[in-house]
């Protein structure tokens, strides 16, 4: 009989160095031989113009009646203003919803009047788009206030004088560049200045201040922190609405290679392994923004960025997003990400045919979702991509990976099930890194279980983003913070925030029956913790439980505890036993046993009160269920050994 191969790998990793390719977009073209390579803007088609009807007729069209369908609706929408007010919201109460959502809806109606109007093509739907281009164009500021610098220079308010690019000014020249694109001529019908603002309020608001100001988002901070989603996702929309709108070959071509560099910022430390920080929610604005763009350039340069998909990095973002697949509905929720993340089907679906990826096809198809007319708040253009590969993706086999072990070690995350390809038993998964990650959480060493796809051991994640959210006071938000993790309190300390605040020695080792992941947490805690090692080991033992060992040795041991979230209610069974009653809607309810030694650690559950702004979002995501367990160091040492074991009651 053969013997089984073990599996064992080994990595001793520092976040910042590994092999990478520099300069991947920006180095391919000299800006000369890049000029060449774009298609003019007088003779670039992405999509068939309005009036190509047998163009237009291979669009699928289902999705063309849902959008008519929905564009009926917004025959008598009254176009909105924006008052002060409403801006000023965020500077008097911290909420940043009622601002948006109006701004948001407006850009929605805008872009489902313009489908309907294609599709159509009789002229019913303009008299609207009119209006909405106009109001639009009228608006403040295109972005929105919880982006404005803080202070009183602003308090508050847009300087109209001084225009930067947020995510959503950005998103805000898609949408009208579009318009521009296919009913340009009918606005011109109406009246010439329709089209002539769009071109100058985008000039003025996006294409200047992109090509001659710094912005944040464009490059690392000053602390080293890379570029967030934010990059890819502005560079997303600002290279539709200049490849569009700039008449001028010469200034379009000098946009689009400041684009590419801008991108390579965001690309170039980029962990080879792919693996996103934000989460998969945020994946959608990160790597996949990032493709939105190859996509858009290979459309207006016939493929000239078609050897993208190539790269060992590109391909292992795209890979990502099913890597931290738990189950159909839950995904990896390290810091702000959402644990029930919505999918972007045909997106996800055209990113694996680009690399070639069976698993990312499959993956994408399985998401598919009949049409409602909806073309989402962001990223419109996928709606027109969408619109032409219907034939193909409505066959395409649907299946989810859900991969047996996931290791990125320059993430330093790690993922393991008890079988791949079914969520059938337990899922664990742990990450180490640092605590400044982009949409940081102090959770250094932290870790989640799930049984058949459903949440045992959690990460709250995040709540409603408020102005507290990313301001001075992030880490007054309880979720935020390692003591609602399933992390340690040493010596009465927590994590800090901070790049300096980081794993060490993570190593990683697997084989058919276990696989084990090991971090020291020490450097993450702050001198004052008095931490000289605190080794943990997270171990999945397949088909009978998970087990977390703790190998601490500390300078001084006066207050030790260690934590445990869950979103179900827990009971203290017999000395060394907890019983967590697992009940989610999808399964039959049961019990798990967390066992511990009753000598060293006294346990406590308290309900977590859920009450403030930011945690309406954390009840919508979870419900009012989220149970914090303490266990107390009855009697704590410089040198021990603190175990805990989940499995079946």
């Amino acid at each position: 009989m053969k013997n089984k191969l073990t599996l064992a790998f080994i990595f001793f990793v520092n976040l910042f160095t590994y092999a990478q390719q520099q300069d991947l977009l920006s180095g391919k073209f000299a800006s000369d031989a890049l000029q060449k390579v774009l298609i003019p803007q007088a003779q670039w088609a992405p999509f068939p113009k309005r009036d190509d009807r047998a163009g237009w007729a291979s669009a699928d069209q289902d999705m063309m009646k849902a959008y008519l369908k929905k564009a009926e609706t917004y025959l008598t929408y009254q176009w909105p203003s924006i008052p002060a007010t409403k801006s000023l919201l965020y500077e008097r109460t911290g909420d940043r919803d009622e601002y948006q959502g109006i701004s948001f809806d407006k850009r929605v109606v805008l872009g489902t009047l313009l489908l309907a109007e294609i599709h159509e093509n009789k002229g019913r739907f303009m008299d609207q788009i009119a209006d909405g281009v106009w109001s639009i164009c009228e608006e403040s500021f295109w972005g929105v206030p919880a982006h404005l610098p803080r202070g009183k220079a602003y308090s508050g308010l847009m300087d109209v004088s001084k225009p930067f690019v947020d995510l959503f000014a950005a998103e805000t020249a898609t949408f009208l560049a579009w318009v521009d694109y296919f009913v340009g001529d009918k606005l011109d019908a109406i009246s010439p200045q329709l089209r002539k603002r769009i071109y100058n309020e985008t000039n003025y608001r996006i294409f200047q201040p992109l090509m001659t100001k710094p912005h944040g988002w464009m490059t690392k901070t000053s602390a080293g922190r890379p570029p967030n989603n934010w990059n890819p996702w502005i560079c997303s929309n600002w290279l539709n609405a200049v490849l569009l709108l700039e008449k001028d070959d010469s200034k379009r071509t000098m946009a689009v290679a400041k684009i590419l560099d801008v991108l390579d910022e965001f690309v170039n430390p980029y962990p080879q392994d792919g693996g996103c920080d934000e989460g998969p929610s945020y994946w959608g604005a990160a790597a996949a923004s990032l493709f939105d763009n190859i996509a858009m350039l290979n459309t207006a340069s016939n493929n000239a960025f078609q050897y993208v998909y190539a790269d060992e990095k590109f391909r292992n973002m795209g890979k990502f997003i099913y890597r931290a697949q738990i189950s159909e509905k839950y995904f990896l929720n390290f810091a702000d990400a959402d644990p029930q993340p919505g999918m972007a089907a045909t997106m996800i679906y055209r990113y694996g045919k680009a690399i070639n990826d069976l698993d990312m096809m499959k993956f994408g198809a399985f998401y598919r979702k009949p049409e409602d007319g909806s073309v989402g708040r962001f990223h419109y253009f996928r709606n027109f991509y969408a619109l032409f590969m219907q034939d193909e993706f409505q066959k395409a086999p649907t299946g989810l990976p859900l991969p047996k072990n996931v290791w990125l070690p320059d993430l330093q995350v790690f993922a393991a099930r008890d079988q791949a390809g079914t969520t059938k038993g337990f899922y664990v998964a742990a990450k180490g890194g640092h605590n400044d990650e982009s949409h940081n959480h102090n959770d250094v060493g932290n870790y989640v279980v799930y049984f058949d796809g459903q949440p045992l051991l959690i990460d709250v994640g995040r709540g409603t983003y408020t102005a507290k959210t990313f301001s001075n006071k992030r880490y007054d938000i309880w979720y935020n913070c390692s003591d609602y993790h399933n992390l340690p309190t040493i010596n009465g300390q927590n994590q800090p925030s901070g790049a300096t605040f980081r794993a060490k020695n993570v190593t990683y080792k697997t084989d058919d029956a276990v696989t084990q992941f090991g971090i020291d947490v020490a450097q993450a805690y702050p001198k004052e913790a008095g931490v000289q090692s605190w080794q943990r080991s997270i171990q999945l033992n397949r088909g009978k439980n998970v087990q977390i060992d703790d190998v601490v040795k500390l300078t001084s041991a006066t207050e030790l505890t260690q934590h445990l979230m869950t979103c179900y209610p827990v009971e203290l069974g017999k000395p060394g036993e907890l019983l967590i009653h697992y009940a989610p809607k999808e399964e039959a309810p049961k019990d798990f046993l967390v066992k511990y030694n009753p000598k060293q650690m006294q346990p406590s559950i308290e309900k977590v009160k859920l009450g403030t702004p930011e945690d309406q979002g954390i009840i919508t995501k979870w419900g009012d269920t989220i149970y914090r367990i303490n266990f107390k160091v009855l009697s704590p040492k410089t040198s021990d050994k603190l175990s805990f074991s989940v499995a079946p009651f």
